[in-house]
């Protein structure tokens, strides 16, 4: 394939530096992801629709989508059958990715707090503590590891728990935590909700597609209000809640004269100790005797957010990015842990001099080198990890490293955004709420998720982010989608000049970007905390669902996206897909989706590829929004003074 143009004549990407290395790949005849996509043309209709079944062997099994037969599975399965348990098992693949991460961050916290683990401590003891009043455990003169512990022991009960309900849903307004029980759909057990998907959609069990995605919203429940939830609040108190930084994102961040690590991938309990090792100074002073400047880290995926947030760490790119970071010629290692990874990076490393180096158990790739790594001693690890890059750098040969890189700011945590609206003794929602309620915000929107090389890369992101500014609408992001709008320059102050005149009054007036970086995907939890809290502030409904409030998540491709976008749905709100639906082939099972959900969850689900058009559905929700609210047109915050209270009749 053209390293210009995709199957449909449009170009592959929007990003100067991404067009350049696939310039590169194309002379060099190093295959890329976008290759690999066009060889997978025409896909295949009935798993596109979602009506395709593996679940046993009796198939596989397809409806035929013309109407013709057949129309049902050899077990008499229909399409909203078939259709609902592939949604669920996606729900509950996303659910479990992101819960296996909170549970590793748990277990390293708690082994954290007994002194088990070198390395690890507990940083922010004000959030600690904090958390710990959520969670109804005593912090009075009691001693910080005291309470670490019984912080780690109750959340990690959460993922094998039983009967619930899980802790984290008392966040939540009252009146959707009330939708939830009257809906039976209140997360009983992290782990438990996974399992119960995978045995009801196996053959033969649960057959009604409303039954099924009942399980699936209670599912996804328990990855946004818990494993995901859990993860963030236990990775700020150990590495420390993200305050607003300023950083660099593209390609260029990657420097010919230094030995260049990339880590990649979701968990940051490696890239913690990555990054204190990269300041080592026998490790600096090594590679300087081999010829370097010095060692240079930087990101991919959401690893990247995640060290980015805490230390400024620059971000080479997104998803799409991984194997042309690579292609530069200039990277010395690799660093994976899990989610996201691509199979083919040890065979594009192999025509260069990069190893790839796997360290989870969970996720090996064959060619890879593989050092486990362990908690109890990850310095040492981490240490042998960026000796291994450094005695890479003398096999490098050329380089070709693209000049694009762009400052960003990043780091806006529930905490770092309650104090920059009214600081440290008034923080509060209260600033956001009165410009809402008073139009100089129209509303918010999450865009967060991934890239897919089925659509122009970054393209949807970057549009619908901008169309959204444009309308006064405050976005906040996570994951790929925020590197994307990084790399395009929406991630500082500056970008206010592309709001619209509200939205950019708010924000040259606090200090922020018009477009917020939260973090990573397990870090769309943030985004359920500020929600939850607008509600609390007052002024714009007692539910999540009568926020004038959005989630979008343009370029989708995974489970995990899945899963917290029908989490998101489920919390009361509307969230739209771009590329397509992946039920599309089952019309009863796509209103329920996209109608049926708003009567009973007051969220629902919408797919449209177009970013225009996306926005378009956003920014009418939301002045739907504002109607029912009675804040469809600007007003004013009246101030009173003495004279105007002694004209007011009791």
């Amino acid at each position: 394939m053209s390293a210009k143009k995709n199957q449909e004549n449009k170009p592959v990407t929007i990003d100067k530096a991404t067009e350049q290395m696939l310039g590169v790949a194309r002379e060099k005849n190093i295959q890329t992801v976008w290759d690999r996509a066009a060889d997978q043309e025409p896909h295949c209709k009935f798993g596109k629709t979602g009506l395709c079944c593996r679940m046993c062997f009796m198939g596989p099994c397809r409806i035929n989508l013309s109407g013709r037969d057949p129309q049902t599975g050899v077990c008499g399965a229909t399409a909203e059958t078939i259709a609902a348990r592939n949604f669920a098992r996606m729900i509950a693949g996303g659910t479990a990715a992101h819960s296996d991460h909170g549970r590793a961050v748990a277990e390293t916290f708690l082994a954290a707090a007994k002194g088990k683990v070198p390395g690890y401590q507990v940083k922010d003891e004000v959030k600690l503590k904090t958390l710990a009043n959520d969670l109804g455990i005593a912090v009075d003169d009691r001693p910080i590891k005291e309470i670490a512990v019984e912080v780690g022991e109750m959340l990690s009960s959460e993922f094998g728990s039983q009967h619930g309900p899980l802790h984290f849903l008392k966040r939540a307004p009252a009146k959707r935590q009330q939708i939830w029980n009257d809906l039976g759909i209140a997360p009983r057990g992290i782990d438990r909700e996974v399992v119960e998907i995978m045995h009801r959609t196996h053959i033969g069990v649960d057959m009604d597609y409303e039954n099924i995605l009942q399980q699936g919203s209670r599912c996804a429940l328990a990855d946004g209000w818990g494993g995901s939830m859990i993860a963030t609040e236990l990775q700020d108190i150990m590495f420390g809640t993200p305050t607003p930084v300023r950083g660099k994102a593209n390609l260029g961040v990657i420097k010919e004269d230094r030995v260049n690590i990339i880590i990649h991938g979701h968990e940051p309990l490696l890239s913690e100790m990555i990054v204190q090792a990269a300041q080592d100074e026998e490790l600096i002073n090594l590679a300087k005797e081999k010829g370097a400047a010095g060692i240079n880290l930087a990101g991919i995926c959401c690893t990247a957010n995640e060290v980015l947030m805490r230390h400024g760490v620059p971000l080479a790119g997104n998803l799409l990015q991984q194997e042309l970071a690579i292609i530069t010629g200039a990277i010395e290692a690799m660093v994976v842990d899990v989610q996201c990874l691509m199979q083919s990076l040890p065979s594009v490393a192999g025509c260069f001099h990069t190893d790839i180096i796997t360290t989870s158990s969970r996720a090996k790739i064959p060619g890879a080198v593989h050092m486990e790594f362990e908690e109890h001693n990850a310095l040492e690890t981490a240490k042998k990890i960026v000796k291994k890059a450094i005695e890479n750098y003398p096999k490098r040969k050329s380089v070709n490293i693209p000049k694009e890189e762009i400052d960003l700011v990043a780091g806006f945590s529930h905490e770092s955004i309650n104090y920059m609206l009214g600081g440290s003794f008034r923080g509060s929602y209260r600033p956001l709420n009165d410009n809402i309620i008073n139009g100089r915000i129209l509303g918010v929107v999450g865009v967060v998720g991934c890239n897919n090389p089925k659509i122009t890369h970054d393209e949807s992101h970057v549009k619908l982010v901008e169309e959204l500014i444009a309308n006064d609408i405050l976005v906040v992001q996570t994951g790929c989608s925020a590197i994307a709008c990084a790399k395009k320059g929406l991630l500082v102050p500056e970008a206010a000049s592309k709001a619209g005149k509200g939205l950019a009054e708010v924000c040259e007036t606090v200090g922020i970007p018009p477009v917020l970086h939260c973090g990573s995907c397990v870090d769309n939890s943030r985004i359920l905390v500020a929600v939850a809290n607008m509600v609390k502030e007052g002024g714009l409904g007692n539910d999540i669902s009568d926020l004038p409030v959005a989630g979008c998540a343009p370029e989708w491709m995974s489970e995990k996206a899945i899963s917290i976008g029908h989490y998101f749905v489920a919390s009361g709100l509307f969230v739209v897909f771009g590329t397509e639906s992946p039920v599309s082939g089952s019309e009863k099972l796509d209103k329920l989706l996209t109608e049926g959900f708003e009567k009973t969850l007051k969220g629902k689900w919408a797919f449209e590829p177009d970013p225009s058009k996306m926005a378009g559905m956003i920014i009418d929700h939301i002045k739907q929004k504002r109607a029912a609210l009675g804040i469809d047109k600007a007003r004013e915050r009246v101030l009173y003074d003495m004279e105007m209270r002694r004209k007011i009749e009791v």
